[in-house]
């Protein structure tokens, strides 16, 4: 008896734990949708000393005292510049969702299921690339996207994007994972590589190309640095880089544009999660 109230009396501390730190985790979320109902004057109140160097305190409020839906009025309807960042911002998403498809998933079949000299070698780079920071190569990319006169265009941060190699390590664990008797018995059938590739490889490591498809997303949607350094022209920006330049006096547009440009992603995450975790520890198919 003693020992089931203990359990019992840990299980709460654990879940009231959890609950504890999922409320530090959705708190900004929340205020960020609750303060872009917000109107101007209220957000000057709660936010100047912050935002507009005010004096005295900054204030917190978790319900708008007069909902407004004024800042997404304003923001879809007469900001043409916020349109043009959103598309950007899926032109260049798109481009190296499509590129990594065309790229990593090949070469993760490459590796996962073929012999070829210099394997462990080629490998050994991939990694190596993978565990670099964008800093350590930002220098060498900015000089051979401009020896090629790709400067200051959306290819700029395409191209490098396209070949990066974190895909094909996620694709290489849901590939290598697929039994290898289904790939003999497809070569019993008389099947050639290409067609294993594209009939067995791609159906059975679905889970994995979900998998790099979401992270590539999430990772390409909110990127800075890359844009930062390869695009000059405000025209090509995308909402990542737009969303800064919003002065501190439309903090309201600031607020809508960040739960605009939030939803994408936490749709595509919520949707797809069951995806992205079996893609990871490649645990999708099992012998």
């Amino acid at each position: 008896m003693v020992s089931y109230k203990s359990a019992a009396g840990r299980g709460a501390v654990v879940r009231l734990g959890l609950i504890l730190v999922l409320v530090i985790i959705l708190l900004p979320l929340f205020l960020l949708v609750s303060y872009s109902f917000m109107g101007v004057q209220e957000l000057r109140e709660l936010c100047g000393p912050v935002l507009s160097g005010l004096e005295g305190m900054s204030g917190f409020r978790l319900i708008p005292a007069y909902p407004t839906l004024r800042a997404y009025v304003r923001l879809l309807l007469d900001s043409p510049e916020f349109f043009t960042a959103f598309w950007n911002s899926c032109i260049q998403t798109g481009g190296i969702l499509a590129g990594q498809l065309l790229t990593a998933v090949p070469a993760a079949w490459a590796f996962a299921r073929f012999r070829f000299p210099g394997k462990g070698v080629l490998w050994f780079l991939y990694m190596l690339l993978m565990v670099l920071p964008f800093q350590v190569t930002m220098v060498s990319g900015y000089l051979v996207l401009s020896s090629v006169h790709l400067m200051d265009t959306p290819t700029a941060v395409i191209l490098p994007g396209m070949f990066s190699t974190l895909p094909v390590f996620i694709l290489r664990k849901s590939f290598s994972a697929i039994p290898g008797e289904m790939i003999e018995a497809a070569k019993v059938d008389g099947a050639g590589s290409l067609r294993i590739f594209l009939h067995v490889g791609l159906p059975l490591g679905k889970a994995g190309i979900f998998a790099i498809l979401i992270l590539g997303f999430l990772e390409s949607w909110n990127a800075i640095e890359q844009p930062m350094t390869y695009l000059k022209t405000k025209a090509y920006w995308p909402l990542s880089l737009y969303l800064p330049q919003i002065t501190a006096s439309k903090a309201a547009l600031a607020f809508a544009a960040s739960i605009i440009m939030l939803a994408p992603a936490l749709l595509l995450f919520f949707f797809g999660q069951d995806y992205l975790e079996q893609g990871i520890v490649a645990s999708g198919i099992k012998e």
